[in-house]
């Protein structure tokens, strides 16, 4: 497979999205199993549908710009698990292509060829989170466009004006995801490094960084909702963490050999120095700089699953296509190349298929969206849960804005104030839940606080799950 996209032909670029295309078809035909984060997205997106504002009406902690493409999704085929499947697949044939056409017109590789496109693939394939279309997936498209200007930057004898695009697009990728922000150190870093950039370029690297942040502020603004902004966009980054979505088995199953692969190429560059021209050593230092920029993104992550690590895929392509090309027996290539993809696919499939019953790793079960109670008897009801499991609105609809929990804390865990009462009486009575299903028991305190909102209720017999009363739902 290596000897076919060693070669540098529009059949190669033709194969590489066909491969890509084929990985990911059954997943095209049948989605593989819902994910939590996946019934958040929809979830947003629905609520925006429905005339509600991001973080004053839906308190999630999802950047802006990603919650705006869920929307369009709802709003053009509505809660459809396929077409986030078929969006991120058409985004990663972009990133697939984009990221081998940088390679080779700016001659970052001693050969112009479609390895790193082919890494690239592949690594987008590591576990199934990766193939839909998540916020993080998003944000690196838009990476990715910087390190594209970036280095057309470094290939000229000084930086020019376009430096504001890096900045612009960087920009981009915070609304979509916001830890994608730090990445603003690594093309400051870059630029002092190795471009001799002015203070002027500097100063409009960092004008383009903040222009479009500072249009989403001032929208927030003038719709009265920037302190629910700071709140659940802002400071959420430090304080969201749902650490019970976490699979430790599936990340280290899924990412042992792309970052193994990775680092093998990085350590091969230290023994072919002489073999690089002075313009692809500095691509080589810029990524690494783009690698240490992911790692410490990684401790503002909400939770750890492969998807969330996508940022890590250029970094990690990059380099293992010097490994790969590194090795002089194209047979010792071929195979070592086989066993990887292999493996990646098996675990691809493990998790989305089973094909090994009751073998965990590559599930994501922790992940997974899982049956609830309440599914046979409470649907296409609009309902309200108190707690992190968001399983029982797979089949319901949202009411209050408490979507997140990590977030509603900030008023239902805070009940003997007297402010944190009246804006749980004001959510209720704008938009109240038929049913509430209670996972934290705060509804009873909340009851003996407001009790106008305990005569609307009636426990149902199944504990935790209270029902609007027939005389609150006629008026």
């Amino acid at each position: 497979m290596l000897s076919f996209f060693r070669i540098n032909a529009t059949l190669q670029i033709v194969g590489l999205l066909a491969l890509l295309v084929l990985i990911r078809l059954p997943f095209l035909l049948s989605p593989p199993p819902l994910l939590v984060p996946e019934l958040n997205w929809m979830l947003v997106g629905e609520q925006m549908n429905n005339g509600n504002l991001l973080y004053r009406d839906i308190w999630d902690s999802i950047s802006p710009l990603s919650a705006v493409v869920y929307w369009l999704i709802d709003l053009t085929v509505g809660r459809s698990h396929l077409a986030y499947h078929v969006a991120g697949t058409a985004l990663a044939a972009f990133q697939v292509f984009y990221f081998n056409w940088v390679m080779n017109v700016r001659d970052i590789y001693p050969d112009r060829n479609w390895i790193p496109g082919l890494l690239y693939a592949l690594f987008l394939n590591m576990s199934f989170d990766c193939s839909t279309l998540s916020p993080v997936l998003l944000s690196t498209t838009f990476l990715l466009l910087a390190f594209g200007t970036l280095v057309k930057q470094m290939d000229r004898r000084g930086a020019t004006d376009e430096v504001f695009e890096v900045g612009f697009y960087i920009s981009l990728a915070a609304l979509f995801y916001l830890p994608s922000a730090l990445f603003i150190i690594w093309a400051l870093v870059s630029l002092l490094l190795y471009t001799g950039a002015s203070f002027r370029q500097h100063s409009l690297l960092i004008f383009g960084f903040s222009f479009p942040i500072l249009l989403t502020v001032l929208y927030f603004y003038l719709a009265d909702s920037l302190d629910d902004f700071n709140r659940n966009l802002l400071a959420s980054v430090f304080r969201v963490r749902q650490y019970d979505l976490t699979d430790f088995q599936t990340l280290l199953a899924s990412m042992f050999l792309p970052f193994a692969m990775g680092i093998l190429g990085l350590l091969s560059l230290f023994r072919q120095t002489t073999r690089y021209v002075n313009f692809q050593q500095r691509c080589q230092q810029i990524m690494m700089i783009w690698g240490l920029t992911a790692v410490v993104s990684v401790a503002l992550m909400p939770f750890l699953a492969p998807m969330l690590f996508i940022s890590f895929v250029p970094a990690l392509a990059f380099f293992a296509a010097y490994y790969f090309q590194g090795i002089r027996r194209e047979l010792m290539a071929e195979l070592i190349f086989l066993g990887v993809f292999g493996f990646t696919l098996f675990i691809l499939y493990q998790g989305a298929l089973a094909l090994i019953p009751r073998w965990e790793p590559g599930r994501l079960s922790a992940l997974q969206v899982k049956p609830s109670p309440i599914d046979t008897r409470i649907q296409q009801q609009k309902i309200l849960v108190i707690g992190e499991d968001i399983s029982a609105y797979r089949n319901n609809q949202v009411a209050t804005p408490y979507l997140n929990w990590d977030l509603a804390k900030y008023d239902l865990r805070n009940l003997d104030s007297y402010e944190s009462v009246i804006s749980v009486y004001d959510h209720f009575r704008k938009d109240p839940p038929t049913y509430i299903i209670d996972k934290e028991n705060v509804v009873k305190k909340l009851f003996q606080r407001a009790p106008a909102l305990a005569a609307s209720y009636e426990p149902t017999g199944q504990n935790g799950i209270y029902r609007r009363r027939e005389a609150a739902l006629s008026n």
